[in-house]
């Protein structure tokens, strides 16, 4: 399990990270917060608070996410 802190700036930026994570095979949490959201609902990522930075947490491994993660990584 890795978590990473991510921002999202555009909904063109969260479309890409949805798409992203609907191609992995494990599961994948998004949150702020008290708040949890599965990384694979377009809708529920963009109900969250896009002005902060989010954590990701990983279930899995998958090269291919982890390069989309890194885009959108918090320095």
């Amino acid at each position: 399990m890795c978590q990473k802190q991510i921002k999202l700036n555009a909904k063109e930026d969260v479309q890409e990270f949805v798409k992203a994570a609907g191609k992995c095979d494990f599961d994948i949490d998004v949150f702020y917060n008290r708040i949890i959201i599965d990384a694979k609902s377009i809708l529920g990522v963009l109900s969250m608070d896009l002005t902060r930075v989010l954590t990701v947490q990983c279930h899995g491994e998958s090269k291919e996410f982890n390069r989309t993660l890194q885009k959108f990584a918090v320095a």
